[in-house]
């Protein structure tokens, strides 16, 4: 069997192969709630045959969405409206994940086909962000506003509440948002952090924001069920956090039952010079888990199955994680399976066509 199409245990709960759908915004949502757009865009995912499809970054808080149209899950109403996603998700043989997130100083922007990037004013229904440090991620955006100790405690309360929610509604892993330049991301990186007090200045001070939502997720999150965190394994600008500051903060991670390190990289600052090309970001997840001892994922520009393959049969991850190929392809997995002799089963509803 091609090692893409090996099964992975992690804790209690059995990934059938190594294929998981990355969360992707849709920006689609009223009030943070799932609606037949979500069930339909990931549960077609589940029915093309991955591992594990993951729901993207959900607000833990309405000021922690990206936009208006970000999902959220804050309320009983929005679990509610999870459910079924989860559900379907099951029922197809693949794990429903969640990633659970903060915008901090990127939210309230537009949705990306109105007005890419553009920080939404007051006047029309934005809001004031929030952040370590008062820094804005452009010169024409408005400043955020520092989090005191206590909006710190809040914030941190409000990723637990959420993986309460996220139980209710059925998700069996859950991913939390250090990366891409979010709220986490922004307490870790040294470009965004100037904090002088204990959340500043050292790693292990930048990293305690998200050590602390760590032991609140985990104080609610079952202990038979995974935890994963999503970070920017580097930010590609002269100061900031790099690969070596990575492996560091997974050290620091894997004694507190976090399982699997998603490594992603880049934008917390505009300027930074990112050098893309074919599976660019494995060699991140490929170091951390070889330095660190942790499980990873790989992402960035997955495409071929034979190169999925190959990053999972050489070690240099223990999942990959595919985002615009998904959408440009649902059914992915099952094509990957049937160029790689993998004996991956369609749905029964459409075994005639394989």
């Amino acid at each position: 069997m091609p090692h893409l199409f090996s099964p992975l245990t992690i804790r209690s709960i059995t990934l059938p192969n190594r294929i998981a759908v990355s969360p992707m915004c849709q920006y689609s949502c009223k009030d943070g709630l799932a609606d037949e757009w979500h069930l339909v865009h990931l549960g077609s995912r589940a029915v093309g045959g991955a591992g594990l499809v993951m729901v993207e970054a959900s607000g833990v808080e309405p000021r922690g969405r990206i936009s208006p149209g970000d999902m959220g899950i804050w309320s009983n109403a929005h679990s509610a409206a999870l459910e079924p996603v989860a559900a379907f998700i099951k029922q197809q043989r693949s794990v429903p994940a969640i990633q659970l997130a903060h915008a901090g100083r990127k939210a309230s922007t537009y949705a990306p086909w109105l007005n890419r990037g553009t920080q939404i004013p007051l006047s029309e229904g934005g809001w004031q962000t929030i952040a370590p440090s008062p820094i804005p991620f452009n010169e024409a955006d408005a400043p955020p506003r520092e989090m005191t100790t206590a909006d710190i405690n809040q914030v941190v309360q409000a990723f637990k509440h959420a993986a309460e929610l996220s139980r209710k509604a059925g998700f069996q892993v859950i991913e939390i948002h250090a990366a891409h330049g979010y709220l986490i991301n922004e307490f870790l990186s040294p470009l965004t952090n100037h904090r002088q007090d204990a959340y500043g200045g050292s790693l292990e001070n930048r990293a305690r924001f998200l050590l602390e939502i760590v032991a609140a997720i985990r104080s609610v999150w079952p202990a038979e069920l995974p935890l994963f965190v999503r970070i920017s394994a580097s930010d590609w600008a002269d100061g900031g956090w790099t690969i070596d500051d990575s492996v560091q903060l997974a050290r620091l991670l894997q004694p507190r039952e976090v399982d699997l390190i998603d490594c992603s990289s880049g934008a917390v600052v505009p300027h930074a010079h990112i050098k893309t090309g074919p599976g660019y970001q494995v060699p991140f997840a490929e170091q951390v888990k070889r330095e660190s001892g942790m499980m990873t994922g790989a992402v960035g520009m997955i495409t071929e199955p034979d190169q999925a393959n190959q990053i999972i049969s050489s070690g240099k991850a223990d999942i990959v994680l595919l985002a615009r190929e998904m959408l440009r392809d649902p059914y992915w997995p099952l094509h990957a399976a049937k160029k790689l002799g993998a004996a991956q089963a369609p749905p029964v509803q459409y075994a005639r066509a394989y």
